[in-house]
């Protein structure tokens, strides 16, 4: 596979051939930056684990030159920071059991740049030589400019691959916000309980974040839990841990569909949704 960057890598944690590494994978996610599958992937992570025939392949887009660090991480330049969460990222393919981890190394400038085909044409790339079956990456109403940049890549990327060997499923998932605004109706929920060990550790793997300044291990259990239990106000928990997406589905298989059109779309039903609620109540 030729990927833009010469300074990109594909680690295979168990060391099979590379062709056979990806020829498994089943289950597929793309994420802006180092720890980005863990927090808003761990579904697909979590359902291939201890599977025989299912594999989950990872695909980080940035660097992570330009992370928050304080207290031990403090005084590592960019270059350092580089050094260590690429490392992280390897470790936690190695713990998460991935078919395949992809760090493509660029900087988020360039994801940024509507005019740099680079990522795109990687992820076309890597769409190809996997064909994953399911794909999870952020969703477009995510507040964070590179997370919006990477989905956008992903749907370009996919639209650009033959219809029968396009995803079944894309999922837009939580990270820089959260989707319980998103009507119950439409919003995926996944059931990512029973596995809060492989969770922990996985969250735990990226010291330079938690140790440099945020508590990402402890935030995205919490979201999970509370996502778990304000789910139904009138039921009682049916698990313990949710993750919300948003389904990307029909923007990867119809390519007429308006991208910004679609995702404004859930955004005016959740305020019909709010409106109409407000005015019952106010007779009006």
């Amino acid at each position: 596979m030729q990927l833009g960057n010469p300074t990109a890598e594909i680690f295979i944690p168990d060391g099979q051939p590379p062709a056979e590494a990806l020829a498994r994978v089943s289950h597929l996610g793309v994420g802006a930056h180092q720890d980005d599958l863990e927090f808003m992937a761990f579904r697909g992570i979590k359902d291939c684990y201890h599977s025989e025939v299912e594999w989950f392949a990872g695909v980080t887009c940035t660097n992570g030159s330009g992370s928050a660090r304080t207290g031990s991480y403090c005084q590592y330049s960019d270059e350092q920071m580089m050094g260590i969460r690429r490392q992280e990222q390897r470790q936690a393919a190695t713990v998460g059991r991935y078919a395949a981890m992809f760090q493509l190394d660029y900087t988020s400038k360039i994801v940024k740049d509507p005019a740099d085909a680079h990522l795109k044409n990687d992820l076309k790339a890597i769409f190809t030589a996997t064909k994953p079956r399911v794909v999870y990456t952020h969703n477009p109403a995510d507040k964070h400019e590179t997370h919006i940049a990477v989905v956008v890549s992903v749907i370009q990327a996919i639209r650009e691959t033959p219809r029968e060997q396009r995803p079944q499923a894309v999922f837009g998932c939580e990270v820089w916000r959260d989707l319980d605004w998103m009507p119950d109706t439409e919003k995926i929920a996944h059931d990512v309980s029973g596995h809060d060990n492989l969770a922990a550790a996985l969250n735990g793997l990226f010291d330079s974040q938690i140790a440099g300044g945020k508590r990402y291990d402890l935030a995205v259990l919490g979201r999970r839990r509370a996502n778990a239990t304000f789910f139904e106000s009138h039921g009682v928990d049916k698990c313990d841990a949710l993750a919300f997406a948003m389904d990307l589905t029909p923007l990867a298989q119809d390519d007429t569909l308006d991208v910004v059109a679609y995702v404004t779309g859930f955004i005016d039903r959740f305020k019909a949704d709010v409106t109409t609620k407000l005015r019952a109540r106010l007779g009006k």
